[in-house]
């Protein structure tokens, strides 16, 4: 089996895996990092969003082995010495989720979109931008409000 490293939330990890081990599971079944979830499997509900060098992507469609000596971001490293990130603050101070199962993905491409966009998004750009990641729960309300509030104080 081929052997993989790359960077996970600040630690250098590595593994021999198969050629077919999709990221979603290498960091899942051999990291132990079960806060990206796996949804669909077909790149359409986000559940399982990371951040590879500073970008949003959907883990569940890409190939662990074409990450080599990449930087990858999952839900477990965005906070930082006990503290909640400002986005995560943002999604529990709003009621920004139910049962949960979206909220690592909604997190993580929240803070992408804030990235690309800035610290001042309308509720428009927010809902767009939000079109990639699917929640069974909620009315998408409270997430967007938590969306606008994690980006102001992301500003901080």
């Amino acid at each position: 089996m081929p052997k993989v490293s790359m960077t996970v939330n600040g630690k250098a990890v590595s593994a021999n895996v198969d050629a077919r081990t999709l990221l979603v599971q290498f960091l899942r079944e051999d990291l132990r990092l079960t806060g990206t979830h796996v949804g669909c499997d077909t790149s359409q509900c986000g559940c399982c969003v990371v951040h590879v060098d500073g970008k949003a992507i959907k883990s569940c469609t890409v190939l662990a082995l074409t990450l080599e000596g990449a930087n990858v971001t999952t839900i477990e490293g965005l906070a930082q010495d006990g503290k909640l990130h400002p986005m995560q603050e943002a999604f529990r101070e709003n009621h920004a989720l139910q049962c949960g199962f979206c909220t690592p993905g909604m997190i993580m491409t929240s803070v992408d979109i804030v990235n690309r966009k800035g610290n001042t998004l309308d509720e428009q750009t927010i809902r767009h931008e939000l079109e990639g990641n699917l929640c069974r729960c909620t009315g998408y309300h409270n997430i967007v409000k938590a969306v606008a509030a994690g980006a102001e104080a992301m500003a901080k």
